[in-house]
């Protein structure tokens, strides 16, 4: 759980097509078809960079995420082995030692 919220993953799916850092352009008064088109197109490749990099911060915590399952799988399995291999050992060790 710690993972998922320190890169927010919830919160970045929820606010997948939000501006990038809530820059965001608005025409003044008047209508001018330029000005018009240069605000939108500044918006839209707002809203994409946004998206990208919000994507892209999506996989990079989900590829940890299932780096943290796979490590927190192999130290369960270690933990439950741990005593298997330290009786093994001493019987083995004790074996070398008579013969």
């Amino acid at each position: 759980m710690f993972n998922l919220n320190y890169f927010s993953i919830p919160l970045l799916l929820k606010t997948l097509f939000s501006h990038w850092k809530r820059y965001y352009w608005i025409r003044g008064r008047g209508f001018t078809i330029g000005e018009y088109f240069n605000v939108l197109l500044s918006n839209l490749m707002s809203r994409f960079l946004g998206a990208l990099i919000r994507i892209a911060l999506i996989i990079v915590g989900l590829i940890l995420e299932l780096f943290i399952i796979i490590g927190g799988f192999i130290i369960f399995l270690g933990w439950i082995l741990l005593p298997v291999l330290l009786i093994s050992g001493l019987v083995l060790g004790t074996l070398l030692i008579i013969s």
